[in-house]
């Protein structure tokens, strides 16, 4: 499995890899709606984005992370970021995450856009196995995944700690190779309904 920091797009969203070209624009999308960074690992918006961007380029010339902007096509925002991590080849797997979006971008195709590229993405790869996970206490997030159709597999409890102090149970989601042809279809069904 070899993932590439490369574009991705479709109709909605255009998934730019980070470079230091973006940072403004994406320092500009994500400072924003603090109360939802306070239940994630990590916050990136005012004070805390230089750090952050630091640790995503870092983690992208590791090859551990691939971050990306995410562009909306219909006015060309950068309005958040998504990113694949966790990226182990030896076993072909990864992560989807490490996402947040503008609330004016919530609920419309722009997640299940990216999603359909990341997956798409690290299946046409090699991937074996990609997983989601979020915060125990985050009943949206839970739901958004299952709507994706990854498969629950329980809770690790006490998993990580937030950027706040809190420890957190992190609820476990996967999508494997043959899964996805099912996943692909709901995804562009319901891009579908978008277009």
């Amino acid at each position: 499995m070899t993932l590439a920091a490369v574009p991705l797009e479709n109709p909605f969203v255009r998934l730019e890899p980070f470079t230091p070209a973006l940072e403004t624009e994406v320092r500009a999308a994500l400072d924003c709606d603090a109360a939802s960074w306070d239940i994630m690992v990590g916050a990136a918006y005012g004070p805390h984005f230089d750090g952050w961007w630091r640790s995503a380029l870092n983690a992208m010339e590791q090859g551990t992370r691939i971050a990306w902007a995410v562009r909306r096509a219909s006015d060309a925002a950068v309005v958040g970021t998504t990113s694949l991590y966790e990226i182990r080849p030896e076993y072909r797997r990864c992560e989807v995450g490490s996402t947040f979006y503008r609330p004016e971008a919530r609920g419309g195709p722009v997640n299940p856009s990216c999603k359909r590229l990341l997956l798409g993405h690290a299946f046409d790869a090699g991937a074996v196995r990609v997983e989601i996970v979020t915060d125990a206490i985050n009943p949206g997030s839970q739901a958004a995944i299952r709507k994706l159709g990854a498969r629950d597999e329980g809770v690790l409890r006490k998993h990580k700690i937030t950027w706040k102090g809190r420890t957190r149970d992190t609820a476990q989601f996967a999508i494997l190779d043959e899964d996805w042809p099912e996943v692909r279809t709901r995804l562009d069904e319901r891009l579908a309904s978008f277009a």
